[in-house]
């Protein structure tokens, strides 16, 4: 067969996609552990390469130096996954529970339930990410930034409450969302779980309540 007739391979793109997918989850998912193993400053681009099994160049591709892999890192966490970090959090799948629940009270629970694994998860990175702040402008930027997107999507989820006629009479949803914030902040999961020992199951049953309390009308047999 001639160079003429002979049919050309087909480029496949989306298995190429795919690879590199692959590739930088493993990257992001080996730069947290580095982080969390040796502080933000020890983390070296080469380190988290050959923890990731890649080569140092691979790993500059993937993202803007350890500012940027540090900030994947979080959002991942925070995630659940580095392939849902991207997917809105409205979409995700624990989100959309709580959202479509019609009864507030197990809104609530549901939103308490989701806590632990958070903190767990994401507090360790944040206490480096804390850590390191002091000393970077861009981190300290990061922070603020992570700390911003927190409180508008409690805002959002305050606003859906109220929304709804679930809130007290005297809690409007600006002051939901603060005390939402505040109650389900990582230093209430680093006092009680880390510092007095509570379980998980504790600790998500203590938000619950609390929010319960602070947050909706009593019910009647509360009353």
């Amino acid at each position: 067969m001639s160079e003429m007739t002979r049919p050309k391979r087909r480029y496949d793109s989306t298995s190429r996609r795919a690879r590199a997918a692959e590739t930088r989850t493993r990257i992001v998912e080996a730069a947290g552990r580095v982080f969390v193993e040796l502080g933000y400053a020890r983390a070296t681009i080469p380190r988290i390469a050959a923890e990731a099994g890649v080569a140092v160049e691979t790993v500059y591709r993937s993202a803007a130096g350890k500012a940027g892999l540090l900030e994947a890192a979080v959002l991942a966490a925070v995630a659940g996954g580095v392939e849902r970090s991207d997917v809105p959090v409205e979409q995700r799948p624990a989100i959309r529970r709580i959202i479509e629940e019609p009864d507030p009270r197990r809104q609530l629970r549901a939103y308490a339930a989701t806590q632990p694994g958070i903190w767990s998860r994401v507090g360790p990175l944040l206490r480096v990410l804390d850590a390191a702040a002091a000393t970077d402008d861009a981190l300290q930027a990061l922070r603020i930034q992570q700390a911003d997107f927190r409180h508008a999507g409690l805002r959002r989820f305050a606003g859906l409450l109220e929304s709804r006629g679930a809130l007290r009479p005297d809690v409007s949803a600006d002051r939901a969302a603060d005390i939402i914030w505040t109650v389900c902040a990582q230093a209430n999961y680093d006092a009680f779980v880390l510092a007095c020992g509570w379980t998980h199951e504790e600790y998500e049953r203590w938000i619950g309540d609390t929010l319960i309390h602070a947050l909706l009308p009593p019910s009647a047999g509360e009353r």
